[in-house]
């Protein structure tokens, strides 16, 4: 099947972020760091959480699920750890702020970690376990969301995609895990009903366990009221391939972030009132980040050199990413329906939208 792409600059795209959620109540800083989030997941390849995740965002802006004037505020702080309260939030801006505490309680107790309760979508995981790397710690991060993972022998959704993020080192040798514990996450299956495109792998299951392979099915029925079938478990359905233990850490997730909050778990979730958790670890107590991060790099440097049998360079986590985001430096790519969905957005708002670069064909 045939999908049209457009390139779009990436300083006229952060120009129209901007101003767009200016229109919905941000002030200007916030609004800039909002679209820096949603860019940097275009650069290093994660579309699923890009500028196509404007919509939502922009839906529930409108329609009062989230708060453009809400600031965390703190429920407890208890020494290195603490919890905070996003008020309906935007996610991005409340995980911000709750890992630059995170990072701070670090600096003062070798670690620190922070849940997060009543905040929404806060875009890619990865974005901030980096913040803490960057600065030379480790960095931790997960969310709970909607119902839309199905444990393993049900066939109702009952825990959210529930992501883990892990990141340490800085530079080219940043190590960075980012990955869902559903076996994708929901945005990979929206990419897809936005294409017009079924699902190749053993994604989610119809409300009997079967596999569906039927992107819009899927999507209309994790939709549904109630909710019917949905995404597998890392490791898939059933048994044989261990999917149990993507439940499993699923659960986890649950547990750091839902129960640990305080918070919503995805089971009563309704498209608001997500739960975070997010930690950082000083490298201090470790021989500290130079030393780290010059194992990690070589251990990368061995991983990276082992022969391939497929033909395929044998990569570590973020590797894929980072590459991107060192090649993407003055535009980004977008699909065309997700090109046709910013128009519309610019049209609601009064917000020029960007203007594509050009337009190809890829298979």
């Amino acid at each position: 099947m045939v999908t049209e792409y457009v390139q779009i600059s990436i300083e006229t795209l952060r120009t129209f972020l901007s101003r767009v959620f200016v229109s919905r109540g941000f002030n200007a800083a916030d609004a800039s760091f909002i679209a820096d989030t949603l860019i940097d997941a275009d650069r290093r390849g994660i579309s699923s959480h890009g500028v196509q995740r404007l919509a939502m965002y922009d839906h529930k802006l409108r329609h009062g699920m989230i708060d453009p004037h809400a600031h965390a505020t703190v429920v407890s702080d208890v020494k290195a750890c603490a919890v905070l309260d996003g008020h309906s939030g935007m996610g991005q801006l409340i995980s911000r702020d709750a890992m630059e505490l995170a990072i701070s309680k670090a600096r003062d107790h070798g670690i620190g970690i922070v849940a997060v309760r009543d905040s929404n979508h806060f875009g890619t995981a990865g974005f901030y376990a980096r913040m803490a790397a960057d600065q030379g710690l480790v960095g931790l991060a997960s969310t709970n969301s909607n119902p839309l993972t199905v444990p393993t022998h049900a066939g109702l959704p009952a825990l959210g995609s529930n992501p883990i993020a892990f990141a340490v080192g800085q530079g080219d040798d940043q190590l960075v895990y980012d990955a869902a514990t559903s076996t994708v996450s929901l945005g990979k299956i929206e990419v897809l009903v936005k294409l017009g495109q079924p699902i190749e792998g053993d994604w989610a299951v119809d409300g009997q366990g079967r596999i569906n392979h039927d992107s819009a099915d899927v999507m209309d029925k994790i939709k549904a009221t109630p909710r019917i079938g949905g995404l597998t478990p890392l490791g898939g359905a059933g048994e044989t391939n261990a999917g149990y233990k993507g439940y499993g850490l699923a659960l986890m997730v649950e547990t750091f972030t839902g129960i640990l909050s305080g918070g919503l778990l995805s089971l009563d979730m309704q498209g608001q009132h997500i739960c975070h958790c997010f930690a950082a670890i000083s490298l201090e107590a470790f021989g500290g980040a130079p030393l780290v991060g010059s194992r990690i790099a070589e251990l990368s440097r061995r991983l990276r050199s082992m022969p391939s049998v497929d033909g395929h360079d044998v990569l570590v986590p973020g590797d894929k990413e980072n590459t991107a985001f060192r090649i993407n430096t003055t535009t980004v790519t977008v699909d065309e329906a997700t090109f046709r969905q910013l128009a519309k957005i610019g049209e609601r708002t009064g917000v020029t939208a960007p203007p594509a670069i050009t337009l190809d064909e890829r298979l």
